[in-house]
């Protein structure tokens, strides 16, 4: 069986370039690249996760903590998560917790692994702490916390939602409702600022009794939305925390016999794929995600192998609105 050392003679440089090489390193030159992988190729070399952490002292392998697998959400995060670190010589793992909490960042250490993203972070969450005492890298992605700073990817949501707030006061939509996501969560808490603060902007007002919060899932959408359907005065728009909740909020309107975007606009948040399908059309203020996901995996691996600065790095992403069918004219 081939090793790194024979890729090394046949290429003609070391078997350290090889290591880097393979891994699409920048230090090393794209002619060299690929005479490193031609060598490879013409050998049936392929890299060995377990060896390569043998030679370098260092593991290869990379936590995603994930709280909820069954939003799809985090469905379109993991492919291009897993594929950059993939390119770049790093394993993914999934850690799936009910709860962010000091056994995880236990169960990081006792299986060795070099860093994580974090992608469930609430604001007060003890877990960044515990990775920072035990000196694990680690990314935050769509979130941060307050308790650490450190690397994040993150997404800026005034573009899109001012975009989208313009579009709302067209239609004339003033008596309006709101599905938010978590107040603990980073997300939750700017998306909802900016929505409040642009729709002020317009001059309307978000009342208190017509706001609802709860998890980024689609049982929040459908309970909330049967709450504030159900009134003798509902809304004419519901605003949601993200397309997940939409979709819950669509499906109660289904349910009641409420015809979208007649009687009822709403609107997301993620732009996710299945907002784009034809029988759901849902407007929503979008962001690339896939990039973002690549994003996140790039800093943790600069931050593992002691490329990044010193202090952490905030790579911010914009957002745009992407009209659809569900937002209309408001119902009179």
């Amino acid at each position: 069986m081939a090793t790194s050392h024979d890729v090394a003679r046949l290429a003609g440089v070391s078997q350290p370039t090889v290591s880097r090489a393979l891994r699409d390193d920048p230090r090393v030159s794209e002619a060299t690249k690929q005479q490193v992988r031609a060598a490879a190729a013409a050998l049936g070399y392929a890299p060995n996760a377990i060896g390569r952490a043998l030679s370098t002292g260092r593991s290869t392998r990379v936590g995603l903590v994930v709280t909820d697998l069954h939003n799809q959400f985090y469905q379109h995060v993991i492919a291009p998560m897993h594929d950059e670190l993939t390119k770049q010589g790093y394993e993914l793992l999934l850690i799936t917790e009910s709860s962010e909490s000091a056994p995880v960042a236990d169960h990081v250490v006792a299986n060795g692994l070099c860093g994580v993203i974090l992608t469930t972070t609430i604001l007060g969450s003890v877990l960044p702490v515990r990775l920072q005492d035990r000196q694990v890298p680690f990314v935050y992605f769509n979130r941060t916390a307050r308790n650490v700073e450190a690397d994040s990817v993150t997404v800026d949501p005034v573009p899109g939602v001012t975009e989208l707030v313009k579009a709302v006061a067209d239609f004339g939509h003033t008596r309006i409702g709101a599905v938010f996501g978590p107040q603990n969560t980073s997300t939750g808490e700017v998306r909802e600022q900016a929505v409040r603060d642009l729709l002020q902007d317009k001059g309307i007002t978000l009342l208190s009794r017509n706001v609802l919060h709860g998890p980024f899932d689609f049982e929040t959408g459908r309970s909330g939305a049967a709450k504030l359907l159900d009134r003798s005065d509902p809304p004419t728009l519901i605003l949601c925390g993200n397309d997940v909740v939409a979709l819950g909020v669509l499906d109660a309107a289904v349910e009641r016999g409420i015809d979208v975007p007649g009687r009822l606009s709403v609107v997301g948040f993620d732009d996710l794929p299945s907002s784009a399908w034809a029988f759901v059309q849902l407007s929503t203020v979008a962001y690339d995600l896939e990039e973002m996901s690549r994003e996140a995996a790039r800093l943790l691996i600069a931050r593992v192998e002691g490329r990044s600065a010193t202090v952490p790095q905030h790579t911010v992403f914009d957002t745009w609105y992407v009209p659809r069918a569900t937002l209309g004219p408001a119902a009179g």
